[in-house]
C-alpha cells in the first residue's frame, strides 16, 4: 500500500462526502438535513486505514447548493476515480470505500422517515458509480 496524494484523498474525499449530499439532497427537508448530517458522520468516520485517512484530512470538497445535477456529474465520476485510486495504490481498501460509502448512503437515507424512491433512486446510481456490482 503506497500513501495516497493530496489529490488522490480529495477524489476519494469528494466521492464520499458527495454521495452523502446527493441522497440529503433527494428527498430534502431542513429537519431531516440535520439528522442526515449526523447519521452520515458516524459511518464516515468510522472507516479504517487508507480510507479514514483520505476522509478525515484535508479541505471538505465545495460543492453547489443550488444545483443538484452539477454535483452529480462531479461527484459520481469521483466515486468511479476513487475506486481505480484504490485498485491501483490499495487495492485492499476497494471494498472498504464502497461499504463505507453505501453504507453512510443508506444511513443518509433512512435517517428521516425511511428510504423515499428518489434516495433510492440515487443510491443506485451511487452503486452503479462505485462498480459495486463487480
Amino acid at each position: 500500500m503506497e500513501r495516497l496524494t493530496d489529490d488522490e484523498r480529495f477524489t476519494l474525499k469528494l466521492g464520499a462526502f458527495g454521495a452523502v449530499y446527493l441522497v440529503s439532497n433527494a428527498d430534502p427537508g431542513i429537519f431531516a438535513l440535520v439528522r442526515e448530517s449526523f447519521a452520515a458522520s458516524g459511518v464516515l468516520s468510522g472507516a479504517s486505514g487508507v480510507v479514514k485517512e483520505a476522509l478525515t484530512t484535508g479541505p471538505l470538497p465545495k460543492l453547489p447548493r443550488d444545483n443538484v445535477l452539477e454535483v452529480e456529474s462531479r461527484v459520481l465520476p469521483a466515486l468511479g476515480a476513487a475506486v481505480e485510486i484504490l485498485r491501483r495504490r490499495s487495492p485492499a481498501d476497494v471494498q472498504e470505500y464502497r461499504s463505507v460509502v453505501l453504507a453512510a448512503a443508506d444511513e443518509v437515507a433512512r435517517a428521516h422517515k425511511g428510504v423515499s424512491s428518489a434516495e433510492a433512486a440515487v443510491i443506485a446510481r451511487i452503486r452503479d458509480a462505485l462498480g459495486a456490482g463487480d
